[in-house]
């Protein structure tokens, strides 16, 4: 009778992370950034239809890097969290802090169990405050652990040097126009340090802004507002964000 082939337990979780970033890897990065008014996600994404970032409730907003299909049964796993834990309790109750701790036990659960492959998914879970003191961005990598960011944070793809080149840029109080053009400039940053244009039509772009009257902080930046932030980093008109607003809102 042979032997079974052995596996140390760190040699088998070291080679499942592997696993896991290479796949993360693979996709396009996004960025979250802090900015006066709230906090901007930011993406290269040519689909109109399979989004990376998306409202999980009033005032949380979610984003991903990775396999879609792998996040999007996260994400819908957190809107049905969130939608039982308000209408259970208090809308108030609902907070970024308490979903990242839910997802970090189903990501660590995948990643440390033998039956399956891990997730290869990098998320971020962002929570507008009132204040800039009380906005909230965790990013959950691949293992469910959970790290407490500030600022802004990359994801996916180099994340590494993107992540490096938003760190030395990016200051309190930016307006949007100027978060919006810090974030684009460090997507469109190659590994060679060269630099590509990334057209508006590819980019996804979506804030959690906290001066919106109505509790849903969460909406899409799409069409001539996302065009003139970008080529003039001027404030859009009322009338120009009333109509995007009634086209960009999260259903």
């Amino acid at each position: 009778m042979s032997t079974p082939f052995y596996v140390s337990p760190q040699q088998a979780m070291a080679d499942r992370a592997e696993y896991a970033r290479k796949g993360i890897a693979r996709g396009r990065s996004l960025v979250v950034l802090q900015y006066a008014d709230g906090i901007v996600f930011v993406g290269e994404n040519p689909s109109r239809a399979l989004h990376k970032f998306s409202e999980i409730y009033d005032r949380i907003g979610f984003a991903a890097a990775g396999k879609y299909n792998e996040y999007e049964n996260l994400r819908i796993g957190g809107v049905r969290y969130a939608d039982l834990r308000g209408y259970t309790y208090d809308r108030d109750d609902v907070t970024a802090r308490g979903l990242a701790n839910v997802y970090a036990q189903t990501l660590g659960t995948i990643f440390s169990s033998a039956g399956e492959k891990p997730y290869e998914v990098e998320l971020v879970v962002a929570e507008v405050g009132e204040t800039p003191d009380g906005d909230q961005i965790y990013r959950l990598p691949h293992d469910g652990s959970i790290v407490d960011e500030h600022g802004s944070v990359a994801v996916g793809g180099n994340a590494e040097q993107i992540s490096s080149y938003l760190d030395q840029r990016h200051q309190d109080g930016m307006s949007l126009a100027e978060a919006l053009r810090l974030a684009v400039t460090a997507l469109s940053r190659d590994t060679n340090g060269s630099e590509r244009e990334i057209p508006a039509e590819r980019l996804e772009v979506a804030v959690l802004d906290r001066t919106r009257p109505q509790a849903r902080k969460f909406k899409r930046i799409v069409g001539r507002q996302l065009g003139r932030l970008l080529e003039t980093g001027g404030a859009t008109t009322e009338a120009e964000s009333s109509d995007e607003a009634a086209n960009s809102d999260e259903e």
